[in-house]
């Protein structure tokens, strides 16, 4: 079963053979042409910023972790391991809304 919206998952970021929990964010009714997932990696490396979106205390992440909305990206299908869990609705919007503000969306 490929990544699902909202979901959690372990990916292969290349960054020193580490993998790191990332929030799917591409949607799930998109027929696109490549297998790109659009994805904001969880840290526990927190710097106070307004795009750093703490995902609440989900028993698969470390409680100090965030979800780091500048560091967003676009990984292939293969590099997605297992799925960890699922955020929750209130957590998945924090990180849609910062999102809109790093990236200036809003009409």
């Amino acid at each position: 079963m490929p990544p699902r919206h909202g979901e959690v998952w372990l990916a292969d970021l290349g960054l020193a053979a580490k993998t790191r929990p990332v929030v799917v964010l591409l949607a799930d009714d998109l027929e696109v042409p490549r297998t790109l997932i659009i994805h904001v990696p969880i840290t526990r490396q927190s710097r106070g910023s307004a795009l750093e979106i703490p995902p609440g205390h989900l028993r698969f992440l470390s409680p100090e972790s965030v979800a780091n909305v500048q560091a967003i990206g676009a990984l292939p299908l293969v590099r997605f391991e297992r799925r960890l869990g699922v955020l929750t609705p209130p957590d998945l919007i924090a990180v849609k809304h910062a999102l809109v503000r790093a990236c200036a969306l809003a009409p």
